[in-house]
């Protein structure tokens, strides 16, 4: 990577000091193309000076006088560095009057058509750029008009366009661009290792993944860029140590569950077997007895029933895939007859029922709040003791409709408050055992309260009793304004 970096860095240093070069190479050579005309204008003022008393050199010009400018002109440009320098003098008319370069300036053309005496006779100073036949060279021109405006100075030097300059701007470019390209070389190499360093020490923290590791430990970094990577990287380890420990969790829960329901399942079969077993072999001889196996065949049948259809029923309400039919449901009448249900049991506990319930009208299922309101009464009628009470006060706050079932009975401690609400679990497996059910009564309150999205609290004392507080939403989430 740090080649990959420090060639494509190379290659962008080049372009961009190839462009740069190019430009400063333009700009320069038109620089140094305005500092002729500057001074090739001054070498025509000073030609005008110098021929200042001549006279006017308009119409017709004696030889004499004519020879008179050639003079001068050649001794000006004998005191000029530049030895290639033209210098001409051109009445308004366009005669040429003196000429340093033409053997003989009596036989040259009118000039009065050229582009820099054109421009000279408006009362500017006029430039142009050509080849000229006098010379057989390419030249630059200067032309202005006397102070007097009788006659026109023209200065041309040779001039072969920006390449003359070259060869005079190259050596200052190359020098520039080799320590340029110097310089940026060295700070490239260390730019390289500011990325590739961190980079590198990210993929090192990132091998541990191969040896099960999670703790990665990374520095803060120059750039914000690498620091979004480890800390995105960080936050994608932690995400993935929950979700194993969340996959652990949920298998652990599932060996258990299978482990629960294969020995929960267990009993009742051995029972059904046994009686069976007796009835079919013909030890059982009186009908009373007879009949005394078969109510316990079927309440062994019962039993194992209920207990697949919890199962199911959890299964359903986890993956929510459960059928379940909505309806308008008032829980005051609901509560009645969950009371007459319930009572013969209660009569059988010694527990007396209290009822408390508002016209609360919510849009759920039916048989799921009937599954959860049975399982919380019943377990407060069981689970308490001969002359103790059951308290369910049901009412509506804001969007939610809340639902207390509180008892007087022998309570839940705090060790086990946690786990109550695991399948199978039991506070008391001796006791529970002897009055029945299958364990998962709870835990298909807590799915079904989920299921609703709605929420439980469990306050409850050891022989002071419990009470479980539900809050659900009176609107099914999708229904809600």
């Amino acid at each position: 990577m740090k080649r990959a970096v420090l060639f494509r860095f190379s290659m962008i240093l080049f372009v961009a000091l190839a462009v740069s070069s190019a430009i400063s190479y333009y700009f320069m050579g038109n620089k140094l193309l305005a500092d002729n005309e500057t001074n090739l204008l001054n070498i025509v003022r000073m030609i005008d000076y110098s021929l200042d008393g001549t006279g006017p050199l308009s119409g017709n010009v004696s030889k004499e006088v004519s020879g008179n400018i050639q003079e001068k002109c050649t001794a000006i440009k004998g005191r000029l560095k530049d030895t290639k320098a033209r210098i001409t003098v051109i009445s308004v008319d366009g005669t040429v009057l003196a000429d340093t370069e033409a053997e003989s300036y009596e036989g040259m053309e009118n000039h009065l058509e050229r582009q820099e005496i054109q421009a000279a006779l408006s009362g500017k100073p006029g430039y142009a750029t050509r080849y000229s036949e006098t010379t057989h060279e390419n030249m630059l021109y200067v032309a202005a008009l006397s102070a007097d405006g009788s006659y026109i100075v023209r200065a041309a030097t040779v001039y072969k366009g920006l390449e003359d300059y070259f060869l005079s701007i190259m050596p200052m470019l190359l020098l520039g661009i080799a320590a340029a390209y110097a310089i940026a070389t060295i700070v490239s190499f260390r730019f390289a290792d500011t990325i590739t360093k961190p980079l590198m020490e990210i993929s090192a923290e990132l091998q541990k993944i191969h040896t099960n590791t999670w703790d990665f430990q990374f520095k803060q970094y120059r750039y914000d860029e690498l620091n979004i990577i480890s800390e995105a990287t960080m936050r994608l380890a932690q995400e993935v140590q929950e979700h194993i420990s969340r996959l652990e969790f949920e298998k652990k829960v599932r060996q258990e569950f299978f482990s629960n329901a294969s020995h929960e399942l267990k009993t009742p079969i051995t029972a059904i077997r046994g009686y069976a077993e007796l009835l079919d072999n013909g030890f059982v001889s009186d009908e009373e007895t007879r009949g005394k196996f078969i109510k316990r065949i079927l309440k062994a049948t019962e039993n194992m029933t209920q207990l697949i259809e919890d199962i199911l029923m959890i299964s359903r309400l986890e993956t929510k895939e459960a059928e379940v039919t909505f309806s308008r449901l008032h829980l005051a009448p609901l509560m009645d007859e969950i009371f007459d249900a319930v009572e013969p049991i209660a009569a059988e506990y010694k527990v007396t029922l209290h009822q408390e319930c508002e016209p609360v009208v919510m849009e759920a299922s039916v048989k799921q709040i009937r599954e959860l309101l049975m399982n919380l009464i019943v377990n407060g009628i069981k689970y308490n003791h001969p002359g103790g009470n059951v308290w369910v006060k049901i009412g509506a706050s804001g969007h939610n409709a809340v639902i207390r079932v509180k008892d007087d009975g022998m309570g839940i401690g705090e060790e086990d408050q946690a786990r109550v609400f695991e399948r199978f679990y039991r506070v008391d497996k001796g006791r529970s055992k002897k009055m029945g059910g299958t364990g998962l009564g709870l835990s298909i309150v807590k799915h079904i309260v989920e299921f609703y999205d709605g929420y439980m609290q469990l306050k409850s004392r050891l022989n002071q009793g419990s009470e479980f507080i539900i809050s659900l939403p009176l609107q099914r989430a999708e229904e809600k304004g």
